[in-house]
């Protein structure tokens, strides 16, 4: 797969988006057109692929490293919720 024009502009602005001024939600609708909850579907997908991890590899695993965290910490708290309800 090879990436879009806006595949790599979404990925090059998770490598620096912090330093500019707003909220992250908001300059996803101004630069991307996108709705944060599509930009992140985008996003994921994105995650999965080769050719994004060729073109920054240092921003894929740090993403896909936050992700397995917070996958984690989801799994692990519906365990400890089942076994408060036991």
């Amino acid at each position: 797969m090879d990436l879009t024009e806006r595949d790599r502009a979404i990925l090059d602005f998770e490598s620096s988006w912090w330093a500019e001024a707003g909220p992250k939600e908001q300059l996803i609708r101004d630069r991307f057109e996108l709705s944060a909850t599509r930009y992140y579907q985008i996003l994921n997908e994105l995650l999965e692929t080769d050719a994004a991890y060729e073109h920054n590899p240092l921003v894929i695993r740090r993403l896909r490293r936050l992700r397995d965290r917070r996958r984690r910490a989801r799994h692990e708290g519906y365990q400890a919720s089942d076994r408060a309800s036991e």
